[in-house]
């Protein structure tokens, strides 16, 4: 029934313009940032440190080296290899799939000389930029230098031109709204892309949105992005009643950080095994940069989204203050003690016409009575700390963090420490409620008004 309901959704979605094809992308290629991309003054350079006895390393070590050996061999390679090494695909699959942890990273990176740096920046921004540990500062910078140098590129692939026009429209900032940063871009395959909206230096409140099946960076990240930043909006509303927490305003991750399912895997979980572990990796550089000054963590996360992050929270890999799962199709997880979440702050969300939410797919329903969760009223209303604010209530698969709704109001609450607010306003109790419609042939009808694109 799910792959019914699937490509219910996927017609639906594809006629209204919301999904460009439910098809990845083909292209295999990285793009390759010429030496000009990045302003970097030859005088700085410096000897590369020494590893293992040698001045310099060879290529196939980097390829064949892990952990901190991985690291320490980039800065030793010869300069003149750098740059061609830098984008080797078993180079980049290191960086990517297989990285030192974030706690290496940061050692490594904080250890670096100036014009070491400089040299990393330069002529390995595949790798540097796609590294939880290195400053989301640097991330964004060599991100966006990959990123202009692939669109500049004339031999790049049509496919990989489209993915990366996605990307730098997504970064695209109006004057008053809140800065952009690039801190992922892998151009391999489907593409991966993250994209940071605030500071996560400082914020108090940090929230990495999970996106579920049909997302790609190609077809969807516009459209994401602009939904983390419409969640960032509201929470920054919510700053007057949000409970303490290191540091100041908020910071929203559009997180599409691994490959999302289509119809021809959706009844597969491997996509989200790996995401889950590509989750981990990231709170854990998000954790690491922040030290002491530890941001109040929430995951938000959609659909099959919401499985990847559940496994994630299980792993014993990855913590956070807060979950939310909207749509969910359900995980191995039994009951929310499983999960690395502060005590009472998991949350469900299921919206009136959801075929997903509640179906239990991929193994329990989190919004079930006994599983430990909160279950949202999201039947809309006035919000009670504000009687002339008026909340719709969402309809359908893709409705959750529309503005207006009562989901996003309810998600941008428990981001900034209030579920309390969020619970003392529920009329029901645990389990689902009348909000979710429990799973039919005749509900899988899915209307166009359900999934209207953004304005």
């Amino acid at each position: 029934m799910l792959l019914v309901a699937a490509a219910l959704i996927t017609a639906s979605m594809h006629s209204l313009g919301v999904v460009e094809s439910p098809v990845a992308p083909t292209t295999t290629s990285v793009a390759i940032v010429r030496t000009a991309a990045i302003v970097h003054d030859p005088a700085t350079a410096s000897r590369p440190v020494m590893t293992g006895g040698q001045d310099t390393v060879d290529t196939a070590d980097l390829r064949a080296a892990r952990g901190r050996t991985f690291l320490d061999d980039l800065v030793a390679i010869a300069p003149d290899r750098l740059a061609h090494a830098a984008t080797e695909a078993d180079v980049v699959a290191t960086a990517m799939d297989h990285p030192p942890t974030a706690a290496e990273v940061t050692t490594w990176w904080s250890g670096l000389g100036s014009a070491d740096r400089a040299r990393l920046e330069r002529d390995a921004p595949v790798v540097v930029g796609n590294l939880d540990g290195v400053p989301y500062t640097v991330r964004d910078h060599v991100n966006r230098a990959v990123l202009a140098a692939g669109l500049a590129d004339p031999h790049t692939a049509a496919s990989e031109s489209a993915m990366l026009g996605q990307v730098r429209e997504s970064l695209h900032r109006v004057a008053d709204t809140p800065p952009k940063s690039l801190i992922t871009l892998d151009t391999r395959g489907a593409g991966r892309a993250a994209i940071a909206i605030g500071d996560l230096d400082t914020a108090a409140d940090v929230t990495v949105v999970v996106p579920g099946m049909f997302f790609t960076v190609t077809g969807q990240m516009v459209d994401f992005t602009a939904t983390a930043g419409d969640l960032y909006a509201e929470q920054a509303t919510l700053a007057p009643v949000a409970a303490p927490a290191s540091g100041t305003g908020v910071a929203v991750v559009a997180w599409m950080g691994y490959r999302t399912p289509d119809l021809s895997n959706i009844l597969s979980l491997d996509l989200a095994k790996t995401g889950a572990a590509r989750l981990e990796r990231t709170v854990d550089g998000i954790r690491e940069l922040r030290d002491g000054q530890q941001p109040r963590l929430g995951i938000v996360a959609h659909s099959y989204g919401s499985t990847t992050a559940l496994m994630a929270l299980a792993s014993g890999h990855m913590s956070a203050d807060s979950l939310t799962v909207l749509g969910s199709p359900g995980s191995d997880v039994t009951n929310a003690s499983e999960l690395a979440v502060s005590s009472g702050e998991v949350f469900v969300g299921g919206a009136h016409w959801d075929p997903i939410a509640g179906s239990g797919y991929f193994g329990t329903d989190p919004g079930v009575a006994g599983f430990g969760s909160t279950i949202l009223d999201l039947a809309g209303g006035v919000d009670p700390e504000d009687a002339g604010d008026l909340f719709r209530r969402p309809v359908g698969h893709n409705d959750y963090l529309k503005p207006g709704t009562a989901s996003l109001h309810d998600v941008a609450l428990i981001a900034v420490g209030r579920g309390d607010m969020v619970r003392d306003g529920i009329r029901q109790g645990n389990g689902r409620g009348e909000g979710v419609v429990g799973a039919s042939p005749d509900m899988y009808l899915v209307r166009p008004q359900d999934l209207q694109p953004r304005d």
